[in-house]
């Protein structure tokens, strides 16, 4: 049985692999950008756990959360809540997003913002850069080594910072060995089945080396789960679900900047 994760990159690859694009054309047009804004060192300004705040209107496991959210007005209640940075779902089939949600958030504030998708081509990258993102995302558990530094290294050549996202211990052996990226992520949500387990970020933490920003992803639903992984040495956490459906995106946001 195809579990998520396998249904969603299928689906991507599919795409890459009809993609017409010339990766020249496109590598040519993305460096004659403008510098994005600093995403990893909005993370770690200050002495609070930096959010990513995050713009998701549906999931494949949860269904719909807010399908009729405005992308410009929750980026500017993140921001007035002190999000250090925002993140943006442009999937279309499986999370409802769209390249547009992340031109529209990113123009709503001065935030910086990563894309969130599943990566798994040079366009992909590309793309990232062209839309107006700041970071993108590159999940090990959907790549190859050789795709993960290649993809890694395409980033950094177009000035986009790179969070890899881990799920276990092997992947993080995997990023750190073939990825040129400055951020770790550990998604405590398993791609394969979507559960959560609360105390894998915990358990990873201390496995980043020194001199990687740590973001802990998924599961975040208070200032106690917030508390926890900063205690454990993470510099900034991504929280979607929770955000979005709290009714008051500014003051949950608020709530989770503890101190680090």
């Amino acid at each position: 049985m195809a579990t998520y994760l396998d249904r969603i990159v299928g689906a991507h690859r599919t795409a890459a692999a009809a993609d017409p694009r010339s990766t020249e054309e496109l590598i040519g047009r993305a460096s004659s950008l403008s510098r994005p804004r600093p995403f990893c060192e909005a993370l770690v300004a200050g002495d609070e756990l930096g959010v990513i705040a995050e713009i998701k209107r549906r999931s494949p496991s949860k269904g719909d959360l807010r399908p009729d959210l405005d992308p410009r007005a929750l980026a500017s209640e993140y921001e007035s809540g002190g999000a250090a940075c925002l993140s943006v779902l442009t999937d279309t089939e499986f999370f409802g997003g769209a390249a547009a949600d992340l031109v529209a958030a990113r123009d709503a504030c001065a935030l910086p913002v990563l894309r969130k998708d599943f990566t798994v081509s040079a366009n992909d990258v590309c793309d990232a850069r062209l839309m107006g993102a700041d970071a993108v995302l590159l999940i090990v558990a959907a790549l190859s080594d050789d795709e993960l530094r290649g993809l890694s290294e395409l980033a950094v050549s177009l000035d986009l910072d790179v969070l890899v996202e881990t799920h276990d211990e092997l992947e993080l052996e995997r990023a750190l060995a073939h990825s040129s990226a400055g951020m770790i992520g550990v998604n405590q949500r398993d791609l394969l089945s979507f559960a959560v387990d609360p105390d894998r970020a915990v358990r990873m933490g201390p496995m980043i080396p020194d001199g990687y920003v740590r973001v802990a992803e998924s599961g975040v639903q208070g200032p106690a789960d917030a508390r926890r992984l900063s205690e454990a040495g993470f510099h900034a956490i991504l929280v979607g679900e929770a955000l979005v459906v709290s009714g008051d995106a500014a003051g949950a946001v608020r709530e989770l900047r503890v101190p680090r």
